[in-house]
């Protein structure tokens, strides 16, 4: 099948599909004698993994190192389940991280009159020092509310 068809199939967008084949995720791909990409169910199944992997987050140098897992029969699996513990500890520090700004941005939400004065908390905090805001952010209060 063609690159269009393979998108379809695979549900991964041509250009992206052109990204995994330059960066090398995408291997041995064979072309037609007019230089067309020509893909069969083999490259159909690896972009589905790669699709799949994305959608959990993982970035592309652990989807390289699960590929190359997935490939080596091998393999054990407590490599692959090391891959995903360092994950799911990176997600859950992000998790973490999106909590607090919710918090911060909740908390000069809140004290913004919101009317047509032109005094406003959130301009205030966003156009402070950061020697101020770091001061602000490592205060008890904040990192418990």
């Amino acid at each position: 099948m063609n690159i269009g068809q393979a998108s379809k199939a695979s549900g991964v967008h041509q250009k992206m599909i052109r990204y995994y084949e330059s960066i090398g995720l995408l291997e041995g791909i064979r072309r037609t004698a007019n230089g067309y990409r020509v893909y069969g169910e083999k490259e159909i199944h690896t972009l589905a993994f790669i699709r799949r992997a994305r959608h959990l987050g993982f970035s592309i140098a652990q989807i390289q190192a699960l590929m190359a897992l997935w490939r080596n029969r091998e393999r054990s699996s407590a490599e692959v389940k090391a891959i995903a513990q360092d994950h799911i500890a990176a997600l859950q520090a992000r998790i973490e991280e999106l909590a607090s700004m919710q918090r911060t941005l909740e908390h000069l939400v809140a004290c913004c009159a919101g009317d047509d004065r032109p005094d406003c908390p959130i301009i205030d905090d966003l156009s402070a020092p950061v020697s101020v805001r770091e001061r602000k952010e490592r205060t008890p209060e904040r990192a418990e509310a």
